[in-house]
């Protein structure tokens, strides 16, 4: 009787670890500096079974970890360089050292998209958006439907890496753009609104080359409310 009350123990401690959310877990600084990971606002299985729970966790501290590791190491350099935000630094890419200029643009900008990315996005949420941004949609596109055709269409044809945003352009006018690699609107003095991150790293461990189907799932998770909380 005792090994079977055991066992009983065993087999409920294995099920609560397995159906449990999973908590957010800090990742360590392996670098010290000014920039750090942002805490997600969900655990890494909440956005499942659209984004599973793996690639959430490499995504989120392998890669993302690691562009703040690495800006970290290229602002060291200089200190006087360590009171910037990520916005000005990518704002005026110009103005860098030279040595550090195209590791600042890579990985700072991998650490400002990624930091909009997780925002995006949450359990429960999809549907459409309401308010100005949906009349914004519907005036520029004709339909909420017609703005996701188009945003698919450009997410898919962007050749190897990279990222699809909306955007607010400098006229006031929304558009769907695309950059490539961990280039972002920002360093065009333009913030976007809402990006999907149609790097590999981002959806292959469940969709393998469907990035199509990616997309498609992805606005299951997409957070209008917090999109339109920051609309302007």
């Amino acid at each position: 009787m005792k090994k079977i009350n055991k066992l009983f123990s065993l087999i409920c401690i294995v099920l609560i670890s397995v159906t449990m959310p999973i908590n957010y877990v800090k990742a360590t600084d392996k670098t010290e500096g000014p920039f750090k990971l942002p805490e997600l606002p969900y655990s890494y299985n909440a956005l499942e079974p659209y984004i599973d729970t793996k690639t959430m966790e490499i995504h989120y501290l392998k890669h993302h970890g690691t562009y703040v590791e690495k800006l970290n190491e290229a602002i060291n350099k200089y200190p006087e360089l360590k009171d910037k935000s990520i916005e000005d630094l990518l704002t005026n890419l110009e103005d860098l050292p030279d040595n550090i200029k195209e590791t600042v643009k890579n990985n700072g900008g991998g650490h400002y998209n990624h930091s909009l990315f997780w925002t995006i996005m949450g359990t429960g949420k999809g549907g459409e958006p309401k308010g100005e941004l949906k009349e914004d949609i519907e005036k520029t596109f004709g339909s909420f439907e017609e703005f996701k055709k188009q945003f698919k269409t450009t997410a898919l044809e962007r050749f190897g890496s990279g990222w699809t945003w909306l955007i607010k352009d400098k006229d006031g006018k929304l558009q769907i753009i695309s950059t490539a690699n961990q280039d972002s609107p920002i360093m065009s003095g333009i913030s976007p609104i809402m990006g999907l991150d149609v790097w590999e790293h981002a959806y292959y461990l469940k969709y393998q080359n469907k990035r199509g189907e990616y997309i498609d799932n992805w606005w299951n998770v997409v957070n209008w409310e917090g999109i339109q909380s920051s609309y302007t």
